[in-house]
């Protein structure tokens, strides 16, 4: 009997505030999606990815070939019936990009109670604190006996025909196992694990980096970069095109905020400088991008055993104002670091110095990373 892994993987990510889909966050040497491919992949004999619309492509190369990618739909369930549509499988599981780290035995556990004979299998944990339901002004109006509750958790198993059937009404749930409970079905439950949270705030993300080996030992460092202004060049700033103002010197694009974050994350993690990493004397970083700058620490960085935990850069300067494009510069570079978070602020210096009197920008830069 032949079994389909359906991992639903379009989410925004808003709520973890990283710019850029969840799926694609990093999370220690891959990102979720990854984690999660690699976890399951093993047990199965299809991969559907429901891909958030315009990341069809960049998941497709991620992941490589032999997974199929469809587009998701504005809801879980719209995403899950893209994919079910494309399902070759007798059995299905149904996963969230989001549970990365739910292990190979988990996602066996289920598929043996599938094949015992059950229609739909959904792994969970008991419930230890107490639950309250509460009206709209937050009054309680009753608490729920916690020994009968359970926390749902994926993948999720089902016979295909038997999930076919339940989504043919075109509801939404925030599981698939509602819809077999809506449809009249009976769900089983096997006990899920501790590993197969939910990632869904950068505070998850620290829980789920402990089940790598990641320790809680921080180092900082801090970062600074300057360059004067050059007629004629374009100015690249915080991984945006700013055609409006002149360009700087430099040996790259000379984009000061991407630069000092850099020289931060190599101070912090104690691996040389921006200098000692992309000097001058290195041809293939001649008119370099920032973001590429950016991506290429990330590299080095992690390949040290190091994670990212955040980014604070301040840019220096008259000009330009940045206060418009502010949201698209963190989005630009916390999605060449990896969807980490990311805090970007601007100031002047009152007229005094090289900024001041408009010769030139500067930017300078923390970054706070942790070892494994």
């Amino acid at each position: 009997m032949s079994v389909t892994a359906i991992i639903a993987a379009a989410g925004s990510g808003e709520r973890f505030g990283a710019g850029i889909p969840k799926a694609l966050i990093q999370l220690g040497d891959k990102t979720l999606l990854e984690h999660a491919v690699a976890s399951i992949s093993a047990i199965v004999d299809q991969i559907i990815i429901s891909a958030p619309a315009g990341f069809e492509k960049q998941i497709s190369e991620l992941v490589g070939a032999g997974v199929v990618v469809v587009t998701g739909g504005a809801t879980r369930s719209q995403s899950v019936r893209a994919a079910l549509s494309q399902a070759t499988g007798d059995y299905v599981l149904v996963h969230d990009a989001a549970r990365a780290l739910a292990s190979s035995d988990l996602a066996g556990a289920v598929l043996t109670a599938l094949k015992s004979g059950h229609d739909a299998v959904v792994p969970a944990l008991r419930v230890v604190d107490t639950i309250k339901v509460v009206d709209a002004d937050s009054f309680v109006i009753s608490s729920l006996d916690r020994a009968s509750l359970v926390g749902a958790q994926t993948p999720q198993g089902f016979k295909t025909s038997v999930l076919r059937a339940a989504h043919a009404s075109g509801s939404n749930a925030t599981d698939d196992g509602a819809l077999i409970e809506a449809s009249g079905g009976r769900v089983k439950i096997i006990a899920g694990e501790e590993r197969a949270l939910k990632i869904t705030t950068p505070a998850d993300l620290h829980t789920a980096l402990a089940y790598l080996g990641f320790d809680e030992t921080y180092r900082s460092g801090i970062g600074v970069d300057a360059h004067a202004f050059a007629s004629g060049r374009p100015l690249w700033l915080a991984c945006l095109l700013w055609p409006e103002h002149d360009g700087v010197q430099g040996h790259s694009d000379g984009d000061v905020a991407a630069h000092a974050i850099c020289d931060a994350l190599f101070a912090a993690s104690q691996l040389g400088d921006l200098g000692s990493n992309f000097g001058t004397d290195r041809p293939e970083y001649a008119d370099a991008s920032g973001a590429q700058m950016l991506k290429e620490t990330l590299s080095i960085v992690s390949a040290a055993g190091y994670l990212i935990s955040n980014v604070t850069v301040q840019i220096i300067g008259n000009h330009p104002k940045i206060s418009a494009r502010r949201a698209e510069a963190i989005a630009a570079i916390s999605s060449a670091l990896g969807g980490i978070p990311i805090s970007l602020s601007a100031t002047t210096t009152d007229g005094m110095g090289l900024t001041g009197e408009g010769k030139g920008i500067a930017a300078i830069a923390s970054a706070l990373v942790f070892k494994r």
